[in-house]
């Protein structure tokens, strides 16, 4: 690995997407961190509703289905089989995984596997924790309160200031990010800004929905978020390959780049699950008489539920919902 300084994004495209990068690895993500696709299959049961609801809406039994940044199809998989099981009879799917890793061994050959996105898609797009491993500047003040880019050097993460931010990158953080105390640090979330549109745009009509660690322009944290996961341990951020490098991700400004007059929608996950039928309730006592293995099974599902749901983890996800009618597209 080389010493040479470079910005926070071109060494983290390197280290999580090169040849040798983290999510080329054959363990994939879930060798290193859970996601709610991982904790619970509540979490593609409620998917697969939300899917049936968009192909109502759309007037239709066929529909195509988007994975963006699919792991190794976990979340596909998951949606497959809860609709096999009666989510949604009738309805006809056509799958699509878009992730830069081969094809996993074994996956369900319903599942269409690419690098890049299907165009003319009418149903679901669905991101769940990719926008946060779309790389990005790191910017920080300076003891002028002069917005500067941070370098890094890849071998140990170490950091030093680099030139001023200006251009695009200076007018996204003026609107979205304002860096107003010496060391104050900001990730510049315009390349997300551009991936989620490009995402969006492929749809012909439908629903688009990101899902992720999220803040707004009302409550960004003044250091940022920038940092490592590796074995299921948060690590510091070093861009060597050797772990997940993420932030956290300002979906408010994603939600603005797309074009077109596209409805936007932002909640927190813990809403989006309870309207999609997920709730942490236990089932009622009496069913423990009546039907003991019924109430087990009901109370593991509650336990499942509520750590989708949770306060202060799954449930704080932030999901960014845009419907895109047809006829209108960004």
């Amino acid at each position: 690995m080389t010493y040479d300084w470079r910005g926070w994004r071109e060494a983290a495209e390197t280290a999580l997407y090169g040849n040798e990068g983290f999510y080329r690895r054959p363990e994939g993500p879930a060798g290193h961190f859970r996601t709610s696709v991982h904790a619970s299959p509540l979490f593609a049961a409620a998917v697969a509703r939300l899917l049936a609801g968009t192909a109502r809406e759309l007037g239709t039994d066929t529909v195509d289905l988007v994975d963006v940044g699919a792991g190794r199809g976990e979340l596909l998989t998951g949606v497959l089989a809860a609709l096999r099981a009666g989510t949604a009879p009738g309805l006809s799917v056509r799958a699509y995984a878009v992730e830069i890793a081969p094809r996993p061994p074994g996956l369900d050959p319903d599942i269409e596997w690419s690098a890049e996105l299907p165009k003319g898609v009418r149903g679901l797009l669905f991101a769940n924790e990719w926008l946060d491993n779309v790389p990005t500047e790191v910017a920080e003040a300076d003891a002028d309160g002069v917005a500067r880019h941070v370098l890094v050097r890849g071998a140990d993460g170490t950091e030093r200031l680099g030139d001023p931010v200006t251009g695009e990158d200076a007018r996204w953080l003026s609107r979205w990010w304002p860096l107003t105390r010496p060391g104050d640090r900001a990730e510049i979330g315009r390349p997300r800004d551009e991936a989620w549109a490009r995402a969006v745009a492929s749809l012909t009509a439908g629903t688009a929905v990101a899902v992720d660690y999220a803040h707004v322009r009302t409550s960004r944290p003044p250091f940022g978020t920038l940092t490592g996961f590796r074995g299921g341990r948060e690590v510091p951020p070093v861009p060597d390959g050797s772990c997940d490098l993420t932030s956290h991700v300002a979906l408010d400004a994603c939600a603005a780049a797309v074009a077109g007059g596209v409805e936007a929608e932002l909640l927190d996950q813990r809403t989006a699950l309870r309207e999609l039928g997920v709730s942490g309730e236990r089932p009622p006592l009496a069913l423990a008489s009546r039907d003991p293995a019924g109430y087990v099974r009901a109370l593991a599902s509650a336990g499942e539920a509520a750590e989708l749901t949770a306060r202060g983890g799954l449930g704080d996800f932030g999901w960014l919902r845009q419907r895109v009618r047809p006829g209108l597209r960004p």
